[in-house]
């Protein structure tokens, strides 16, 4: 198959990716509702990107997640109002302001890392590192498509 052309897609497969995606997708709902973090997904996921990335304005958060801008105002607004992220100038000398993690952000994002590895590693203690290692390189094949399709890429730490 030359670049840029599909591979055909077997519709019974397709539908199992699906379906095996959703129940993934659920299956991780019911550990946030259990994270001793206390920290719900638009949270974990915002803190996350601001522990890579450091600082970053509503404008690069809006663009990085792909949001509407009220939404990224109303979740960054939460985490200010919860001691997780506060506001700061721009390190780098910019106009807009930014968010940045404080103390409690990164504990309790640390927190929340901690409880999904546990869970990672009870699901997948019986694995080999053979197979969890394919599990993660296919994982990643699948997050980087969808990012070139999307063309919203997620930086890895």
């Amino acid at each position: 198959m030359t670049s840029g052309t599909m591979a055909p897609m077997d519709e019974d497969l397709t539908a199992a990716v699906q379906f095996e995606m959703m129940l993934l997708s659920r299956y991780q709902n019911r550990v946030a509702r259990s994270d001793p973090s206390g920290l719900d997904r638009s949270a974990f996921t915002l803190l996350s990107r601001l522990r890579i990335d450091g600082p970053m304005s509503i404008g690069e958060l809006t663009e990085a997640f792909g949001l509407d801008t009220s939404t990224v105002n109303r979740q960054t607004a939460a985490l200010v109002r919860h001691g997780l992220a506060e506001r700061i100038p721009d390190p780098d000398g910019g106009i807009a302001r930014k968010f940045r993690l404080t103390a409690e952000g990164e504990e309790r994002l640390a927190a929340a890392n901690r409880a999904n590895h546990l869970g990672a590693a009870k699901v997948l203690a019986d694995w080999s590192p053979t197979d969890q290692a394919e599990l993660v390189a296919m994982l990643r094949r699948l997050n980087t498509d969808i990012e070139r399709i999307t063309g919203e890429r997620w930086p890895r730490p």
